[in-house]
């Protein structure tokens, strides 16, 4: 496999790979021409039945942490584009509660601190980006970098993938897990420690509810721990997501979904065995990274996970390839002193689905003073399950065409929307609700709707 090597580090080197990346690439590469099985076996780990609880730390440790916001500092994911919803461009753009985008809000949760916000752009979100930053009223020190980008590799013959209609989708980025060594290849990590923050909050651009709290921050610092992952409790609605685990000497560990064995689904997506999934929320020591990383090779050396795709996303009989990335939770297994702990599910709203935007637009959540978004209280936590029809609800567009005001869901418990549907104002979904139409366009009237109905 050496020639097909030669040419992947061809095309790594022709777009100027900085020498990190290819060392990191090098390895998941060998290690999917190994014919390795790259998942988490069952038998290999155990459950983790307790991690600290935030709902109950001492709440001096909020008056801690806010002493300690000199030397803090929030990072946001926003490399995504929502494609899979019809946008063109970054996710963080969308207009969420009202006219105000996922960016806005971000931006004066850091304001109301007065702490710096860090993005991880790709090339497709940066220039956007930057000029929405330019756009913003407040003031706020933004730090931008960019996240890398490397080779879908041809799943027959494990060369770099060619697709000349579209060159560019020959690329894509290596997962979030790039953070570690995008903070050190842009230089971000030493600006960071040279502004004297050392404690970095790392969370998903288009989940509002993590905001940085003080208390878990304080909590965070006392602990001495390298790294932290916020978990939540699995809910039926979480089952496919990465979980925590343990090793059998007891060391933290997550599993994603690509790493489960085909025979092992059950296992997996049981949410009495496996009981807190990650949510991407995370607390960084800057200090022991770099101490880490200085004592080392350079890098965190993370599982690889390995996607099967086409090379055009939305050309099912393209090119077959692999898509080989890394997941940045899995940093509590490859990094000293690591913890986990169990946050609220108001910490976790993130919006991957129309379904989902359609709820975080609802009553079923609220803005609070810190511009956070979270689940009202009398929902303990317990998103609505929101289940729309791809044929009428996938794009964005046809969201807002066919329900420009959301629907009362403070009181859903699930809501299926099946057939070509509008919805009027004052719309009101109690509990569990199925609403069905046909191909012709009908519309839900104003009104209380509960179990089943023909529209």
């Amino acid at each position: 496999m050496s020639a097909n090597w030669d040419a992947v580090a061809t095309k790594l080197a022709e777009a100027d790979t900085p020498d990190i990346v290819v060392q990191i690439f090098r390895q998941h590469y060998d290690h999917l021409c190994s014919g390795k099985e790259a998942t988490i076996r069952e038998a290999d780990i155990e459950p983790v039945d307790s991690v600290t609880d935030a709902d109950a730390l001492d709440a001096s440790l909020e008056s801690f942490g806010r002493d300690h916001l000199a030397s803090t500092a929030v990072l946001k994911l926003n490399g995504g584009l929502g494609t899979s919803m019809g946008l063109d461009g970054p996710k963080s753009l969308l207009p969420v509660r009202g006219d105000d985008t996922f960016l806005e809000l971000i931006l004066r949760q850091n304001q109301s601190l007065g702490v710096p916000l860090v993005l991880m752009n790709s090339f497709s979100t940066e220039q956007q980006t930057a000029a929405a930053v330019n756009a913003f009223s407040g003031d706020v020190d933004v730090i931008s970098f960019l996240q890398h980008q490397v080779p879908k590799i041809d799943a027959e013959s494990l060369m770099p993938a060619e697709w000349p209609d579209d060159p560019s989708m020959q690329w894509c980025p290596p997962g979030h897990g790039d953070i570690y060594a995008a903070l050190v290849t842009s230089g971000t990590l030493q600006t960071l420690l040279k502004q004297g923050r050392r404690y970095l909050f790392v969370s998903n651009a288009d989940n509002l509810g993590a905001t940085l709290d003080l208390r878990i921050l304080g909590h965070f610092i006392r602990s001495g721990a390298s790294f932290m992952m916020e978990v939540a409790d699995r809910t039926a609605a979480d089952r496919k997501g990465g979980h925590l685990a343990q090793d059998a000497d007891g060391g933290l560990l997550l599993r994603e979904k690509a790493q489960c064995h085909p025979d092992e689904e059950d296992q997996f997506q049981d949410i009495t065995r496996h009981r807190y999934f990650n949510t991407n929320n995370l607390w960084i020591d800057l200090h022991q990274l770099n101490e880490y990383l200085e004592q080392g090779d350079g890098t965190v050396s993370l599982p690889t996970i390995t996607n099967r795709k086409t090379v055009d996303p939305k050309n099912a009989h393209s090119t077959k390839v692999f898509q080989l990335e890394t997941a940045m939770g899995a940093a509590i297994e490859a990094l000293p002193n690591t913890d986990a702990i169990r946050v609220p599910r108001s910490r976790f709203a993130p919006v991957k689905t129309t379904g989902d935007l359609l709820a975080v637009r609802s009553d079923a959540y609220e803005v609070h003073s810190d511009h956070s978004v979270g689940l009202i209280q009398s929902r303990q936590g317990a998103p609505p399950e929101i289940k729309l029809d791809d044929r009428y609800f996938k794009k964005i567009a046809d969201l807002q065409e066919r329900i420009p005001v959301a629907p009362s869901l403070k009181n859903c418990e699930t809501l299926t929307v099946e057939g070509n549907l509008s919805f009027e104002s004052d719309v009101i979904i109690d509990g569990n609700v199925t609403l069905t139409g046909s191909e012709s366009l009908a519309t839900v009237k104003a009104g209380t709707y509960n179990g089943k109905h023909a529209i």
